[in-house]
């Protein structure tokens, strides 16, 4: 059956990398899935190729920086599915640049993707989560929340993930819902393959394990976290860097 059977979980920005191999992972463990993306052509498709039968996936699109977006799609998922258990906010984007060169747009999209996200998302789910006495949350931050060079914006961004993560696992632990986060360092995915050799062969270097992660042991971590083998365990931010050595 699965350590998720009979759950139902939400994941953003699920449409390739990082997402789809979370959903992956909680599908492999048994719960059912409403995937979240902007990308619809390609949600369909990663909604097809993990589940043909459509019967444990449910794919939306939805853009996470629109309130109102957010709440008419959290409630075509509670028509579909009744409930919500488990909430993975993956949704993100970068816009680099360094700071003196960087426009309001630039700052304030990373800022609505990133984290204005996770208000909207976390505010469908929490007053259900609240009722039903049970709810796992689990925020995307990254290893960048401790600063980075080109990165104000993104760094800002993840870095307020986890006090948002801290908070709502104080406010909402007596309920029996965990919030944690999770910072992954340098992964394997559409957002660093394009990244300059130099900065990826220096990430490399700080990195014990010397080399990028995969998504899928990302995947793995998410997947202890959502699940009750991490009953204990709330608001943490759990790092998933291979070691990565902040300088």
């Amino acid at each position: 059956m699965g350590k998720l059977a009979n759950k139902v979980a939400v994941v953003t920005g699920s449409a390739q990398g990082i997402g789809e191999k979370i959903t992956e992972r909680l599908l492999a463990d048994g719960a059912s899935v409403a995937i979240l993306d902007v990308n619809f052509e390609k949600l369909e498709q990663t909604a097809a190729g993990l589940d043909s039968s459509g019967e444990k996936i449910l794919a939306l699109k939805c853009n996470v920086a629109d309130q109102t977006e957010v709440q008419d799609t959290f409630s075509t998922i509670y028509k579909k599915f009744g409930k919500i258990d488990i909430l993975v906010n993956n949704a993100g984007i970068t816009r680099d640049s360094f700071f003196h060169k960087m426009s309001a747009e630039q700052w304030n999209s990373v800022i609505d993707i990133n984290l204005n996200s996770m208000f909207y998302t976390c505010q469908a789910v929490i007053p259900g989560m609240r009722e039903q006495n049970y709810g796992k949350i689990v925020n995307v931050s990254s290893s960048s929340s401790w600063g980075n060079m080109g990165q104000a914006n993104y760094s800002a961004s993840k870095a307020g993930v986890i006090g948002l993560t801290r908070t709502l696992a104080k406010e909402n632990g007596s309920k029996q819902i965990t919030v944690n986060a999770i910072a992954p360092g340098q992964i394997n995915t559409d957002m660093t393959k394009d990244l300059p050799e130099d900065v990826k062969r220096m990430a490399t270097m700080l990195t014990p394990a010397a080399r990028m992660g995969d998504p899928a042991e990302v995947a793995s971590v998410v997947s202890f976290l959502a699940s009750d083998d991490s009953s204990f365990v709330n608001g943490e931010c759990i790092s998933v860097s291979g070691g990565f050595l902040i300088v």
